[in-house]
């Protein structure tokens, strides 16, 4: 037998012999030390799957776990596939991966066999689109009756407005189920480091239209929504966040705030450069936006209060950008991806100040001093 066959063989053999060692090291650790088994891990394999198969198929997901609950593909897409009688598992997986719902085919796959839902997909008709994670994907895929909703979270709402919206257009999601599961700052994302350990996910809940389950969850919404938020970041503009001398969190809180405050799409870089300005200069950033969200529930119903008054300006919060310096605690709505690209790149200028022209346009009057400013005022 030639050398170069010998040694493959033996390589082959290794590898074998090594992927044993590994689940036996594995099963061990389950019953010496109680690690979490496979299943905890995720999800209960169909009962009658093979024992090798189990585990095997078991450790490939659990090293793609994060991957499991990622966007599964272009999130801009969406299809409404049809299921016809008769069709394979793999038929539909080739259809969503065509339509670039799923880029990783294998994956959803081999979920689907390890959980045995590739048995369950129903005939039918399935509103989907890529932002789903392989376990939503899975999921939808066992009922054609249950058809995906679509929300669209607008630009500069913050979580108690998600919150109202979603739990009336989800009948499966409670308000206040939303509001615990979107309260606490969550491990495993790149924004956690940097937020304060009493932060909630302000800020961090993506504005985007989703396809979500009639009868999903809070948590797997919430989820969603943060990694649409992280798809936004690529290094460019984390970059850009670091160059402004702001942490990621910061940049967020920032962009918050610039959320509110433009009404015009062009005017968001030269409203940022204002705040930049006024930072770097240790100057307040005078925000009205930071002490409405400060304020907080008005008697009308709304969020945000439109007018504010004198004694509003000496509102005794840390929101209040008026009285305290520096950028407020945290983010008080949840920006768009305009807006978090204004603050990485902001508008060259040495601007200051910033108002309201008067004609009801949304578009304001600049200044770089605060006579300029004086005279911007409405007559």
């Amino acid at each position: 037998m030639p050398r170069l066959v010998k040694t493959c063989l033996v390589l082959v053999f290794l590898g074998i012999l090594g992927s044993i060692l590994c689940l036996g090291v594995w099963a061990a650790g389950i019953y010496i030390f109680g690690l979490p088994s496979l299943s905890e891990q995720v999800g209960e394999p169909v009962s009658d799957l093979p024992r090798a198969q189990e585990i095997g198929l078991g450790l490939y997901l659990l090293a793609r776990q994060q991957a499991l609950d990622a966007p599964a593909g272009n999130q801009s897409t969406e299809i409404e596939l049809e299921v016809l009688p008769g069709e394979s598992a793999m038929q539909v997986i080739e259809a969503l991966a065509e339509a670039e719902i799923v880029h990783d085919a294998t994956l959803l796959r081999l979920y689907l066999r390890y959980r045995g839902l590739d048995r369950g997909i129903e005939a039918g008709r399935y509103r989907l689109d890529g932002g789903m994670s392989i376990r939503d994907l899975a999921a939808s895929l066992q009922s054609a009756s249950a058809e995906s909703l679509t929300i669209t979270i607008p630009e500069g709402w913050r979580r108690e407005q998600i919150a109202a919206y979603v739990a009336v257009q989800v009948p499966g999601i409670d308000e206040n189920e939303f509001l615990t599961a979107s309260g606490e700052i969550l491990p495993g994302y790149s924004f956690s480091d940097s937020a304060p350990q009493d932060s909630t996910l302000e800020g961090f809940l993506f504005p985007e239209t989703y396809l979500v389950d009639p009868n999903g969850d809070a948590a797997s919404l919430v989820a969603r929504m943060l990694s649409a938020f992280e798809a936004q970041l690529d290094e460019n503009l984390r970059s850009a966040f670091k160059n402004q001398g702001l942490s990621l969190y910061q940049a967020v809180t920032l962009a918050s705030i610039v959320e509110r405050e433009a009404i015009v799409p062009e005017e968001r870089p030269r409203i940022a450069a204002v705040y930049l300005n006024r930072l770097s200069a240790g100057m307040t950033l005078d925000a009205d936006p930071t002490i409405q969200y400060a304020l907080g529930l008005q008697p009308d119903g709304s969020w945000w209060k439109s007018a504010l008054s004198f004694d509003d300006l000496e509102l005794n919060s840390s929101y209040n950008t008026y009285l305290f310096m520096g950028l407020p605690p945290g983010p008080i709505a949840n920006p768009g991806h305009a807006s978090l690209e204004a603050v990485g790149f902001p508008a060259e200028t040495q601007e200051l100040y910033f108002r309201a022209l008067c004609d009801g346009s949304g578009r304001h009057a600049f200044a770089e001093t605060y006579e300029g400013h004086l005279q911007n005022a409405c007559p």
